[in-house]
């Protein structure tokens, strides 16, 4: 008796994520199908041209927006920004620096710090002995 281990697949959705790229624009070939890991783990070590475009220019998905902007996606949604948008697009946003752009920068700056000070309390209450 032999097993035969499946061939791991995964939805268009889940491969776009992994790769940091806004689904709608990928080619329809890649939307229509499904993704194996051993596919995904080739496109990650070797990417094809238009991998590396949507990557480069975009359009990109929102996390990917929000990291680039240094904000949350939250923060995205309160800046009124719902769509995915191109890299000169946040280039744009980044030289304009509109008010809710820098307010939502000095917020996750804020919840960094914080962040950072909890887990510098939690590391100092660990080392005490009790």
């Amino acid at each position: 008796m032999t097993s035969h281990q499946s061939t791991q697949t995964m939805k268009p959705a889940t491969a776009a994520k992994k790769l940091g790229v806004y689904l709608e624009a990928t080619p329809a070939e890649f939307r229509e199908g499904v993704v194996s890991r051993t596919e995904l783990n080739a496109l990650q070590a070797d990417p094809p041209q238009w991998l590396q475009d949507l990557r480069r220019n975009g359009p990109h998905p929102r996390p990917v927006v929000a990291a680039k902007l240094g904000i949350s996606i939250a923060g995205l949604a309160r800046g009124g920004i719902t769509e995915a948008l191109t890299t000169e697009q946040i280039d744009a946003l980044k030289r304009d620096l509109p008010e809710w752009l820098q307010k939502e920068r000095a917020t996750q700056a804020e919840v960094r710090k914080e962040a950072a000070r909890i887990k510098e309390k939690q590391a100092k209450s660990a080392d005490q002995p009790r």
